[in-house]
């Protein structure tokens, strides 16, 4: 192995890359380098003959996850490790098996199961609309990771969907099940619980899988679903090599059966478990974690989070404190926002390094008409795919073309020419909209031949795209990122605006337990550590029966860490509320 494993780490990553043996916790807070953690753990495991790379399964919950894992696997010479997420390793496993128990092939996949619900409720004369039928499954998938069977699902949620009764929803599932079984097809969760059901009840299955893989680790443990842990632990056998890496203060998917404790009582339910803790931040200035610390303060499993460098480094100003703002209404704040971010552009701001998060998709239709109006080009996380893209897949097809028989004006050359075949110009199209966020494609593509290393040509070029659409390893358009809170998990930008942090958005209006209205701090809480440099937080007032206050998450964070702008949030002629200070009041009782 060229490159040293354990190289650049700060003394707590390395005692967590150290400790290879016996049930390990790292207790990772958000932007203090858990992946390099857990990557060069696994190299280092390598590099020292205590691991060897077939035996290893490192799982977590993205299969862009799984494949940037990989990818920096290979980077420190490793290959060979199973990095996949749960339901991958899981159906991998089920075709495997399935053949030797059963005598024929595992059933297949279903592609759509709002679709199958729809023929099983024609089955028992029912007709719920499309919303509806998403609910359904929305409630089989977590009766599913939760282990319940249908009767104790319909003993716990007695208050059906949408307007079926439970009565009725309990016959829905049933039938689904049936059409299921009749078609010789399983869900995801389903491949999962079979997963589990073969190791438990063969013992020939449990001796292979436990002979193959020896050593585990699991990332975003804080995400596992009883079923998920259930499985892990089939996995594992009377074995003890588990590293889990996770973050309780980044939980936000317990509407699906995530289960944090399973992470928060790790030491307790693990003997002799060794716990490190990383809360040095490698991302965020100090003033944008004094506020993700505030935000957290005092909640179960709550790191704190410390800037890795000064806060004012030699020859740099000093980090802005981030800003609280309040519109009139939700155009005004979009229009505000847009209005700043096309000033940074203007200013030299790159467009990749700013993103705009907020709670509800609903959010971002009045965000992208205010940054078109600004001419200034959005991608939405979440919607589709880049390699899915019709001028991508156009693009992609043009270059395997000039790959077989390619001219003799160079790599970069021919690549260049072969986009502008397909409508790439020298200058963008001057508004935004669809024609622009077609042309930011392609050039993406264009930046990716222009940063290939030396001596590339176009069939190895051809190669590696293909290679990152499967990986979906998608390079940065040169555009405004729009996200949800919960798209935005993982990832990082320079400069966030964090929109709609009012009552109602922020917490969402139907989180009315405890528990739920943690939740929703938890997401604003990722929202916040999403932002490496400045942080510029909004909430607009409304009106009529639309008129909403700030979030009690502004007022608990008070006016020590946030900083109110309100002076800059009014356009001219604006009236006089939109100036009030959010940000001035002290923190309110937890």
């Amino acid at each position: 192995m060229s490159v040293d494993p354990l190289s650049g780490l700060d003394e707590h990553q390395l005692e967590a890359a150290r400790a290879l043996r016996g049930p390990v916790c790292v207790l990772a807070g958000a932007g203090t380098g858990k992946t390099r953690v857990i990557t060069r753990r696994i190299a280092h495991g390598v590099d020292s003959g205590a691991y060897s790379p077939q035996r290893v399964m490192a799982v977590t919950f993205t299969a862009k996850a799984a494949g940037e894992m990989r990818g920096r696997l290979r980077a420190l010479g490793v290959t060979g490790v199973s990095a996949r997420t749960f339901h991958a390793a899981a159906l991998a496993q089920v075709n495997f098996f399935w053949p030797t128990l059963a005598g024929d092939q595992a059933p297949t996949i279903i592609d759509n199961k709002v679709r199958m619900l729809a023929h099983a409720a024609d089955g028992v004369g029912l007709a719920p609309d499309t919303a509806t039928l998403r609910d359904v499954a929305g409630e089989i998938e977590w009766r599913k990771v939760t282990m319940r069977s249908i009767e104790q699902y319909a003993a716990e949620r007695p208050s059906g969907v949408g307007r079926l009764t439970v009565d009725q929803v309990v016959a829905l599932q049933r039938a689904y099940e049936k059409l299921k079984d009749e078609r010789r097809q399983m869900d995801f969760e389903d491949v999962l619980l079979t997963c589990a059901g073969m190791i438990e009840a063969e013992p020939r299955v449990a001796a292979a899988v436990r002979e193959q893989y020896r050593h585990f680790t699991v990332d975003e443990y804080q995400d596992v679903s009883p079923l998920q842990n259930r499985l892990l632990e089939l996995w594992l056998g009377d074995r003890r090599d588990l590293c889990v890496v996770g973050d309780a203060s980044q939980t936000i998917y317990s509407f699906t059966g995530a289960d944090a404790r399973y992470l928060l009582e790790f030491d307790r339910t693990h003997e002799d478990a060794r716990v490190v803790r990383l809360e040095r931040n490698y991302r965020s200035t100090a003033a944008v974690l004094a506020v993700a610390n505030d935000l957290m303060r005092g909640r179960p499993g709550a790191l704190e989070l410390v800037a890795a460098a000064p806060q004012d480094s030699p020859g740099s100003h000093e980090a802005p404190v981030p800003t609280v703002r309040a519109f009139d209404d939700e155009e005004a704040e979009a229009e505000g926002v847009a209005a700043a971010i096309a000033a940074a552009v203007r200013g030299g701001t790159d467009p990749r390094d700013i993103a705009v998060l907020y709670r509800s998709h609903a959010q971002s239709a009045v965000l992208l008409s205010a940054l078109a109006k600004q001419s200034l080009a959005a991608t939405v996380l979440g919607g589709r795919k880049f390699f899915d893209l019709p001028e991508v897949r156009q693009a992609l097809m043009a270059l395997r073309a000039a790959s077989v028989a390619p001219l003799d004006t160079g790599f970069l050359a021919t690549v260049r020419d072969v986009l502008r075949s397909v409508g790439l110009t020298d200058e963008p199209p001057a508004a935004g909209g669809a024609l622009r966020d077609a042309w930011e494609a392609r050039a993406a593509l264009l930046r990716l031949a222009e940063e290939a290393p030396e001596g590339t040509d176009l069939r190895a070029f051809t190669d590696d795209l293909q290679a990152r659409a499967k990986d979906q390893h998608e390079p940065a358009t040169r555009t405004v990122t729009l996200a949800t809170l919960h798209a935005a998990k993982g990832l990082e930008w320079d400069h966030v605006h964090l929109v709609g942090v009012s009552e109602g958005l922020l917490p969402i209006s139907y989180a009315q337990t405890f528990e739920a209205v943690d939740e929703e701090r938890r997401l604003a809480y990722v929202g916040v550590t999403r932002a490496a440099r400045t942080l510029s937080v909004s909430w607009s007032r409304g009106r009529g029966r639309s008129e909403r206050s700030p979030s009690r998450f502004l007022r608990e964070i008070g006016s020590g860490s946030l900083r109110s702008a309100d002076a800059f949030a009014r356009p001219a002629g604006a009236s006089r509320r939109a100036g009030a200070g959010t940000a001035t009041r002290g923190r309110s009782d937890r």
